[in-house]
């Protein structure tokens, strides 16, 4: 098999502008005129032939790019809870149930004749098609329900798929007798930003979203199938654990040559450790969530928990425990039966449904160990930084909520893969190491990034 090369067409004097298109691309979920800012848009464009290639045959990735957007259209590998970080307002939280199936409902209740459409219309039609759908309805009355169409609104008017020409989505939120709004839509972006792997209402399983198990040919895995899954996993994940994945992917990412060739795609640094590999990027842009940064107090927060928990792997009188890792294929197991017991009976057409593949279990060998960091420690060290710091130092939100601030440096940790939340809890992943050093960074007020570390094999 021909092995691709990344940037294969593109000079050496133009890689650097390349490599930041191809990084812009990765991040930006839609491209525009106007997003993230003016000018971007010209200088992807620049880079879309090379990159339409380089996207399918390194990832397997579609790149659409024409003179008024770009946008990628990934293939999933596996479920994972951020990734519903896409789906929120500018600096707002995560879309909740009601306003993810909100933003379906508007996005299918755009006529394609229809170049303009009032929120007073839009709402007409709306509302008959949640209210058919048992536990989610939408009543005008109640302030929770504009709240979400509002913020649905505004998603999509941040991405150019709505325009408002004229009134006031804030004038029908106080008094949607009285107040409207009239938006232009915007079809062609409407069309980019749903686009699943499968129609939706004929799925048995939110598996069906993913991409198809490894394919076999004559009872061997396709060798280009598992290189484009590997590359995958190394560009979405803050890092990749041997352990975590298939062998054969495994085996691949310790090879070298695979990680490089993303290196010369991305622009990052590879990084490399005895349990895994990853793509380090020092300038801290390259993630939707940024760490060691300006990620206001839940970030700090997170950072001296690891400097603390570093102090106490390193300290010669303690003997944290050795626990089994739990594998990642049975938490996304887990993750799958947990989204698809919400899964509605009714509606689906039993003739076009799609049902999972019955697949072997990945082959694999022993679970790996982490040491435990007990929850009665961590409730002790979260005790010390506040009394360290100064209670006021944590922001209004959480000064007077050190466990609340606690469990969301522990699920900040956890979503970047450097920590394992387990009962009575966590697991501190080998990824922690490399920010034994970060009191340094988060010191003074500017919390600087951290520059990445050198490469090279640790146990």
């Amino acid at each position: 098999m021909r092995r691709p090369r990344a940037a294969a067409g593109v000079q050496t004097t133009d890689l650097g502008a390349y490599q930041q298109a191809v990084r812009r691309v990765l991040t930006c979920d839609l491209i525009t005129a106007t997003r993230p800012r003016p000018g971007v848009l010209e200088q992807v464009l620049r880079w879309a032939d090379e990159m339409t290639r380089d996207f399918r045959e390194l990832l397997g990735y579609t790149l659409i790019a024409d003179t008024r957007q770009v946008r990628l259209v990934r293939r999933l590998d596996r479920l994972d809870p951020t990734q519903g970080l896409m789906f929120a307002r500018k600096g707002g939280r995560p879309f909740d149930q009601r306003r993810m199936a909100y933003l379906c409902l508007v996005l299918a209740s755009f006529q394609r004749s229809r170049v303009e459409i009032s929120l007073a219309d839009l709402v007409r039609v709306f509302t008959p098609a949640a209210n058919a759908i048992e536990g989610l309805g939408f009543d005008p009355t109640v302030s929770a329900h504009k709240a979400a169409v509002v913020d649905v609104l505004g998603w999509l008017v941040e991405r150019g798929a709505l325009r408002l020409s004229d009134g006031s989505l804030e004038a029908w939120a106080r008094d949607s007798e009285h107040g409207d709004a009239l938006y232009d839509i915007d079809h062609d972006i409407c069309a980019v930003l749903f686009k699943p792997a499968r129609p939706v209402q004929h799925l048995t399983s939110a598996a069906g979203l993913l991409d198809d198990p490894l394919s076999r040919v004559d009872g061997a895995v396709h060798p280009q199938a598992v290189a484009q899954r590997a590359r995958r996993l190394l560009t979405e994940l803050p890092v990749v654990y041997y352990d975590d994945v298939e062998p054969a992917i495994a085996d691949l990412l310790r090879r070298p040559g695979l990680a490089e060739d993303l290196a010369r795609f991305t622009g990052l640094v590879v990084e490399r450790r005895a349990e895994g590999v990853m793509l380090a990027d020092a300038g801290g842009v390259f993630t939707d969530r940024p760490f060691p940064g300006r990620g206001g107090a839940v970030n700090r927060t997170a950072g001296l928990l690891l400097a603390k928990i570093a102090d106490l792997l390193e300290d010669p009188e303690q003997e944290p425990a050795l626990i089994e890792t739990p594998r990642e294929a049975d938490d996304h197991a887990a993750l799958v039966a947990r989204i698809d017991s919400g899964l509605p009976e009714a509606g689906v057409v039993r003739e076009l449904a799609w049902t999972p593949p019955e697949t072997e279990a990945p082959a694999s060998g022993p679970a790996g160990t982490a040491p435990l960091v007990e929850r009665t420690r961590l409730e002790t060290m979260i005790d010390e930084l506040f009394e360290e710091f100064g209670a006021a130092s944590f922001t209004s939100a959480w000064q007077h909520d050190p466990r609340g601030l606690l469990d969301a440096a522990v699920t900040f940790l956890a979503e970047l893969g450097l920590v394992r939340p387990v009962p009575g809890g966590v697991l501190v992943r080998p990824a922690a190491v490399r920010y034994r050093n970060i009191t340094l960074a988060l010191a003074d007020t500017a919390q600087l990034p951290l520059p990445a570390p050198a490469g090279g094999e640790t146990s």
